[in-house]
């Protein structure tokens, strides 16, 4: 499972067999884990809570959600690199 970032000790990864899924994220302290929060990059260059599977307190869930939304491209080009795509497909 590729991992994208790490923000306040939450892991920000893909994991590796989504890829014909739209474009999203998963969130979780510490290690990657099975059924954790999951964000939807959206088209117009934003993120979409799907889940709070992980139980990520607002404060901290707020803060990693915008960085995500700032890191938009960067997570794009990241999933296309991960997954050999010339394209995405978005959840909106």
């Amino acid at each position: 499972m590729p991992s994208i970032f790490e923000l306040y000790g939450y892991k920000v990864f893909f994991w590796s067999n989504e890829n014909s899924e739209p474009i999203h994220v998963h969130i979780s302290k510490g290690r990657p884990i099975p059924n954790s929060t999951k964000v939807w990059l959206t088209k117009r260059g934003g993120c979409i809570l799907a889940n709070n599977n992980s139980k990520i307190p607002d404060k901290d869930l707020n803060a990693i959600m915008e960085t995500i939304a700032s890191n938009y491209f960067y997570i794009i080009s990241k999933w296309k690199e991960t997954y050999q795509l010339d394209d995405v497909k978005f959840y909106c």
